[in-house]
């Protein structure tokens, strides 16, 4: 049965939190959490706690639901929050409620924050079959982890020792109520077929199965540990840092060293680094047919979306970059002679010491055979100039162009004309270009 002693044991780490979201559906599990959450307050001193309520509007009984939360919650002290979603549309339900619940629970906790859910061994051992059943790699036999990082917060899972045996005891002695969803009983679902039918098989025919499923959950996390560690080191030899400024700001790997490893470490590292930036890769067809193309010729120019980033390679890197950086910058007048921030969103602009004649002085960008006059090097081609410089073909459509009139002065304060230090265009001439700003 659970014990106050052994939550609070496992709530150890949490106890540093500047506060506790707990997410509450008015089950048993959640219910036991509340109560369990609401005694140890009152004996010991932990980090102030609320609750949060999702409703999904899909059965007929939501709002009694969250009003049931609602009165459980004023019953003991605890501030509730509220929060309708509408689900996107797709083939299954399941998948778009929890989706709109965790961006619910990830826009609701504070910096620092640690949300607190209700799982418990017996929905450990479901997740780990349902994954199974759909072919999972060795990350889905690691199952739910007990902690895992959340927004500008974490999630942890502090019931994940005790089946749902242990919990409804406890909860009968406490005389507690809950709610019971009917979804529950609904073999539609795959979950509730799981829970119904095959668990109740795999026990009679397997006595020790649930504990060696769960064991197997152990084994995966090790494991999964071990790779991250590979992970981390060969990013360290792959992710060489840039000196460059338009190219420090990017994340970005070493093609050839990147190339080098073996298929297998490529999607070690793809998969670390990718989940550092919150990323998850695509399906394993796709993720292999796109790595093949990087030992292509050395122009082209392989991408992978990954929902709102996208994976480029140019000039000898592997790009992580948001899908909406601007394919190219939009031409404007040179409006601040200090700083502007660009109107297609990418970055800023800053200028110093322009001369007042010799005008209008207005922003472009590349269109094709752009040529700017350089010292000592004469006319040099932007094509040339990036190419040598290993700009990203990605990057070059939004690099600014600064004009005077229809002379090609400053291309990003990177390269300038000839003209652009002379006495007649003052001594102080500067120009650089922040691809990114905050």
């Amino acid at each position: 049965m659970l014990t106050l002693q052994g939550l609070q044991q496992q709530l150890g780490s949490c106890m540093d939190a500047p506060a506790w979201l707990l997410g509450l559906s008015g089950g048993l599990d959640s219910m036991v959490l509340l109560e369990a959450l609401v005694q140890l307050r009152e004996q010991q001193s932990i980090p102030p706690f609320s609750a949060i309520h999702v409703h999904h509007g899909l059965s007929a009984e939501a709002d009694a639901w969250a009003q049931f939360c609602a009165d459980e919650c004023a019953a003991r002290g605890v501030f509730l929050q509220v929060v309708r979603v509408q689900l996107p549309p797709g083939p299954s339900i399941e998948d778009a409620a929890r989706q709109a619940r965790y961006q619910a629970f990830a826009a609701a906790l504070a910096p620092g924050a640690i949300l607190l859910l209700a799982h418990h061994a017996d929905d450990q051992l479901e997740t780990l079959l349902f994954r199974m059943l759909r072919g999972t790699g060795l990350r889905g036999l690691a199952g739910m982890p007990q902690r895992r990082s959340l927004a500008t917060g974490a999630l942890f899972r502090p019931l994940l020792s005790w089946p749902r045996a242990a919990l409804q005891p406890w909860a009968q002695a406490q005389g507690l109520r809950w709610i019971e969803d009917p979804a529950n009983q609904d073999a539609r679902f795959a979950r509730t077929a799981l829970r119904h039918e095959l668990l109740p098989m795999l026990r009679r025919g397997w006595p020790q199965a649930e504990q060696n499923l769960l064991r197997l959950t152990a084994h995966a996390s090790e494991a999964n540990e071990l790779l991250d560690e590979r992970a981390a080191e060969d990013l360290a030899a792959v992710a060489t840092p840039l000196a460059e400024p338009w190219l420090a700001c990017w994340s970005s790997l070493n093609v050839d060293r990147f190339c080098s490893l073996s298929l297998a470490r490529q999607r070690n590292l793809l998969r670390y680094w990718l989940a550092e930036q919150g990323v998850q890769l695509p399906g394993s067809r796709r993720l292999d047919a796109w790595l093949s193309q990087l030992t292509a010729a050395a122009d082209g120019q392989p991408q992978l979306d990954l929902g709102s980033y996208r994976l480029y390679r140019s000039s000898g890197r592997l790009w992580y970059v948001p899908a909406a950086w601007p394919q190219a910058g939009t031409p404007e007048p040179l409006s601040s002679p200090h700083l502007q921030v660009l109107a297609a969103g990418n970055g800023c602009l800053r200028c110093g010491a322009l001369p007042a004649a010799g005008g209008p002085w207005h922003i472009a960008y590349r269109q094709g055979g752009e040529q700017i006059r350089l010292p000592v090097l004469g006319n040099k081609s932007l094509k040339e100039l990036f190419q040598q410089a290993q700009i990203p073909v990605w990057l070059r459509p939004c690099v600014p162009l600064l004009y005077c009139g229809d002379e090609l002065v400053s291309v990003g304060g990177r390269w300038n004309a000839d003209t652009a230090p002379t006495d007649a265009w003052q001594s102080g001439f500067t120009v650089s270009w922040e691809p990114v700003s905050d």
